[in-house]
């Protein structure tokens, strides 16, 4: 595989550094072709060894491989939680619906079928507290 076919599949999968020319740790400048700062997993990887392996500071460990140390500390959390995987960015953005708790997904599932969303929400905010819009009533309660 060549650098560009390799930089165009990271590229594609969404795995690239963002700034691979600020990679400047020693495995990385060497010209090693297996070491490629533009794998955005292999650098994240290799900075989290030299520091638990090398000993290399938080601070010169996340510098050299072109990240911050927040950056560091969030990736070492990530890959003590989940390994290799944990390197791997997070899709941006919510998780699901916010309000939407099992208890009140239940009690809209079971509701009767010809309640409209706006009773419905009303109803949950009296009961639960929480306010819903309509539609995301009659969405929860679409499930059925």
């Amino acid at each position: 595989m060549t650098h560009q076919s390799r930089q165009a599949a990271l590229a594609a999968a969404g795995l690239a550094h963002p700034s691979p020319d600020t990679v400047t740790a020693p495995l990385f400048a060497a010209g090693i072709p297996f070491f490629y700062p533009v794998d955005k997993i292999q650098v994240k990887y290799e900075m989290l060894r030299a520091h638990v392996v090398n000993g290399v500071s938080v601070t010169a460990a996340a510098a050299t491989h072109g990240y911050s140390r927040p950056s560091f500390y969030l990736a070492q959390a990530s890959f003590a939680e989940r390994g290799i995987a944990g390197l791997l960015d997070e899709r941006p953005g919510r998780r699901g619906p916010l309000k939407l708790t099992e208890e009140i997904v239940g009690y809209l599932l079971a509701a009767p079928a010809d309640v409209s969303g706006a009773e419905l929400a009303r109803d949950v905010e009296q009961r639960f507290g929480v306010a819903l819009h309509r539609r995301t009533v009659e969405r929860a309660a679409r499930r059925r």
